[in-house]
């Protein structure tokens, strides 16, 4: 019986062959099929930064924690420029400020999760993790009638820990791409110039309701931003809810067939 050897340096070429072909066919399958992206680009353990999209929407997003001195004057710029935004509420806040809660409902706008305490959730086992979620979307529920879907670490403190127990708790995890940093008291000139020039189509942009300078701001960033064409969206309604995939850099993109 004859015994064939076949070269390594043959094997190696011949499955360099098979793997251009494959690649050749997957893209030939249909203009714009992103498999290979998918493949070396999804990330399952990091937030939703930024959506990738074909229009111009973008989402605005207050946290609250702890005051509500400004969230009146906030919801009245909201309302005369005909927008809507998603609030992040911290259970605490939630029981202190019920009235605001279903104002901030009844005016149209998206109530997200903040947690229950505001802890780092990076040093919660995932069970209370889960616990924080649920008992503010609860909170939330018993006076809106309305639960949460989206859901913001405190901190913007994460890990794949978080990011997985978020999800099986129901939520989608959300953090942001352009970071006003209101909470500093910056300068309004500032803060104007550092949202305007970074939001981009599929943006999420980071405010306070308790910070200062931010109600002053707020109506001409809305203002300048319309006149760039953007349409202000809730978090829940810029987001894709099936087909989609992160990459690395928590930009939801969506798997195209």
């Amino acid at each position: 019986m004859k015994v064939f050897y076949v070269k390594r340096s043959i094997i190696i070429n011949l499955m360099l062959v098979f793997c251009i072909v494959t690649v050749s066919v997957i893209y030939s399958l249909g203009e714009g099929f992103n498999f290979i992206d998918v493949l070396v680009n999804t990330r399952k353990d990091i937030p939703i930064y930024s959506v990738e999209r074909n229009d111009k929407k973008i989402a605005i997003s207050f946290d609250a924690a702890w005051g509500s001195e400004y969230t009146d004057e906030i919801l009245k710029i909201l309302e005369k420029n005909d927008v809507k935004a998603t609030f992040f509420l911290v259970g605490s806040w939630v029981d202190k400020y019920p009235d605001q809660v279903r104002r901030i409902y009844d005016m149209g706008h998206e109530i997200g999760n903040h947690s229950a305490t505001h802890p780092h959730f990076t040093q919660l086992d995932v069970q209370k993790m889960k616990e924080e979620i649920f008992i503010t979307s609860d909170k939330i529920k018993n006076i809106t009638g309305v639960g949460t879907s989206v859901f913001r670490p405190p901190f913007g403190d994460y890990n794949s820990d978080v990011v997985k127990a978020v999800k099986e708790a129901g939520h989608y995890c959300i953090q942001w791409d352009v970071d006003s940093l209101d909470w500093k008291n910056p300068g309004e000139e500032f803060i104007i110039n550092r949202v305007t020039n970074q939001v981009g189509s599929g943006s999420i942009v980071l405010f306070h309701n308790n910070a200062e300078q931010t109600p002053k701001v707020l109506d001409k960033i809305i203002k300048d931003l319309k006149k760039k064409g953007y349409e202000f969206v809730k978090i829940s309604e810029l987001i894709y809810k099936e087909n989609y995939y992160i990459d690395h850099t928590g930009r939801q993109r969506p798997v195209k067939q």
